[in-house]
């Protein structure tokens, strides 16, 4: 298989109106205290064949406040694991998401943001 996991989570969280225009793929020209959900694969690998792919995609929020860092951190969350299962996204159809890692406070080292991390796993296929 050839999708690429971030963008399959990348267009169904841009995709809701509660999470429009703070995803990212990456934090460049970000300023900090910018509400902003950075999305990033985190590993996997080929669970069957050709026929299915195990991605681990970690997400990171970071807020001007610990409050709003957390309640998205838990928006995001909840989305993955109770929306996208059995969605097809793109090309890809999201056979089942796994909780990895459940969010965590982990301030950013360098601006000393507030930062909710978490992780997801994700079971696809081709649509």
């Amino acid at each position: 298989m050839r999708i690429d996991p971030v963008s399959v989570v990348f267009a169904f969280l841009s995709a809701r109106e509660d999470l429009a225009g703070l995803m990212t793929g990456d934090l460049v020209g970000r300023e900090p205290d910018e509400t902003t959900v950075y999305l990033e694969h985190a590993g996997g690998f080929r669970a069957v064949r050709t026929r299915m792919d195990r991605a681990d995609i970690m997400y990171r929020v970071y807020a001007k406040d610990r409050s709003t860092a957390a309640e998205l951190a838990y928006v995001v969350r909840e989305a993955l694991l109770e929306e996208l299962p059995g969605r097809a996204v793109g090309e890809a159809l999201v056979l089942d998401v796994a909780d990895g890692i459940s969010p965590r406070y982990f301030p950013d080292t360098i601006s000393r943001e507030h930062t909710y991390q978490g992780e997801v796993t994700l079971f696809l296929t081709e649509a």
